[in-house]
């Protein structure tokens, strides 16, 4: 082991899992830039360029920042809306991934790592399975031998599976070899399976001519890099394209941030978020300069490099350094790689993403189930992009509803203590006589104030006796103008009816606003505990009455 500057040190087993690595990413970024409609070697290029870029901003051990097969999904679908002709929207794509770099340099500035709360977890698990289906059945027909078109994912199966008769019996024989080879070398992580398969595609279609045999091969692959230039497209164009680049920065960095945060806490290690968004910002921004594709922290590759024994970030240089040489010694080689090898790559990579056991799993606990179920079926039916606006609308819309319909619980003292839970829960928790005690399960706010307060006045109404409320507003941590406003007319209105009101647990910010916005007598009303707030009312002149 040794030390090279002060921002790595080389370990044997970085160098052994860099190869690993870069035979992994040989074969998924031809096969994501055909995903993209975009030259194999714009996604080489990117590849070698954000890795070595991330290598020097990022802190992430196990991270592979190269091309991954939502952003190309998410770019394919973004170049299709945008007009053009082919020229122009090679350039454009440019232009997207160098838009991605600079908002991600922006986010990171401005310390907006918290982003990606606006993607939740079972929105990314439906969208990745919603993904991971799309790609997998768009990589069918390469290694069938057989062209398709469709104009959505169902008519697209259809036209798969019509042209049975004409799949090329060889062309299925190797991509499904391939793929047996892949999913039978993932049970050994320590040996380079997508390596060895890529060797032995080569070595078959050399010797047994596949190519003779109407198996498609990838063929030469001209590395030629040139300075980027804004291509001439019109205000129509760059405008879309803005539009579109925005969802392709939120779903590259939610997927890249849950493999980086997934694989650092899983040995116990911390990541800062603001400083992972500048890496991958500039990591974008490397790959624009050489006119590649978005790049981020793909599953497959972080997980691959993990498997392979990474111990710094050294892993990520020699993953580019050897995707650089097996390019640019064994070029020949690589195009005699029989496309069907590459589909089977890409398959195998996805095999992860096709479990619906965390779907599953939502399903038992009762939570979001609909919100990961609505993320697939969006992505299947509407395609990559307006399937992800679709699940992250679905997202948004079941947290309103738990906001604006929040559970009131119902306190009592649990036995003797001064300790005050839910009755509903507790069969040892008594209520006070005399005393309503209320909890509102979420933080008011203007959508659900109103129904809050009018169902705890609703409640304390409809129960003989209660001459006193406590409203705990312990989830509270501050009020808009609406729920104060709220809480004003409630005071008033429990005052009408004779009730007296206290409240607990009142955040400093809160009690601070209620003194502004007039309410009476705050400093007596207010109490630490709700066990201070029932002694309170019951030292109270009208409870003694009652």
């Amino acid at each position: 082991m040794t030390k090279l500057g002060s921002w790595f040190v080389i370990d044997k087993a970085d160098l052994v899992a860099g190869i690993s690595v870069a035979g992994l990413m040989l074969p998924e970024a031809v096969a994501y830039a055909g995903i993209a409609g975009l030259p194999p070697h714009r996604a080489i290029l990117a590849g070698i360029a954000g890795c070595l870029i991330y290598a020097i901003f990022g802190r992430s051990r196990f991270a592979i920042i190269s091309p991954t097969s939502s952003s190309a999904a998410i770019l394919a679908a973004t170049l299709a809306v945008v007009p053009g002709d082919a020229t122009v929207k090679m350039g454009l794509a440019t232009v997207a991934v160098a838009l991605a770099g600079a908002l991600f340099v922006v986010a990171a500035l401005l310390r907006l790592g918290g982003i990606t709360g606006f993607i939740s977890r079972p929105v990314l698990r439906g969208f990745a399975l919603g993904l991971a289906i799309t790609i997998i059945l768009h990589q069918l027909p390469i290694l069938v031998g057989v062209p398709v078109q469709g104009s959505n994912i169902f008519t697209y199966a259809a036209a798969l599976f019509g042209a049975i008769l004409q799949w090329n019996p060889i062309s299925v024989a190797v991509g499904v070899m391939a793929l047996a080879a892949l999913l039978l070398l993932k049970r050994m992580p320590s040996i380079p399976g997508a390596f060895l398969v890529l060797a032995a595609g080569i070595f078959a279609s050399y010797l047994f001519g596949l190519e003779a045999h109407g198996v498609k091969l990838v063929g030469t692959i001209e590395i030629l890099p040139q300075w980027p230039s804004l291509p001439d497209a019109g205000w129509t164009s760059y405008s879309r394209l803005v539009q579109f680049t925005v969802p392709l920065v939120l779903i590259l960095f939610a997927e890249s941030w849950g493999t980086m945060r997934a694989l650092a806490l899983r040995y116990g290690e911390t990541l800062e978020v603001n400083r992972e968004l500048g890496a991958l910002g500039a990591a974008n921004i490397a790959s624009a300069l050489v006119q590649g594709m978005p790049v981020g922290a793909g599953f497959s590759a972080g997980f691959a490099s993990e498997a392979a024994g990474a111990k710094t970030r050294a892993t990520t240089v020699f993953a580019a350094i050897g995707l650089a040489i097996l390019i640019a010694c064994a070029g020949p080689l690589v195009a005699l790689l029989p496309e069907p090898v590459l589909a089977a790559v890409v398959i195998a990579a996805l095999t992860h993403a096709l479990d619906p056991s965390p779907i599953l799993r939502l399903r038992r606990l009762h939570r979001d189930f609909y919100v990961a179920l609505g993320a697939a079926i969006g992505v299947l039916i509407f395609g990559v992009l307006n399937g992800m606006l679709l699940a992250i609308a679905l997202s948004l819309a079941a947290m309103m509803h738990r906001l604006a319909s929040p559970y009131v619980a119902r306190l009592g003292r649990l036995g003797d203590s001064h300790n005050f839970v839910d009755v509903s829960r507790h069969d040892d928790a008594s209520e006070m006589p005399g005393i309503a005690v209320w909890r509102p399960g979420e933080t008011l706010f203007f959508g659900n104030a109103d129904t809050i307060f009018g169902e705890i006045l609703s409640r304390s109404h409809s129960e003989a006796g209660v001459r006193a409320v406590v409203l705990s507003l312990e989830e509270s941590f501050d009020l808009d103008s609406t729920a104060m406003d709220a809480l004003m007319e409630f005071d008033g209105a429990m005052r009408r009816s004779g009730i007296r009101l206290q409240f607990a647990r009142v955040h400093d910010r809160v009690r601070d606003l209620m003194t502004v916005a007039g309410v009476a007598d705050v400093a007596n009303r207010c109490s630490f505990s709700v066990d201070d707030a029932v002694a309170a009312v019951k030292g109270s002149a009208n409870l003694s009455r009652a």
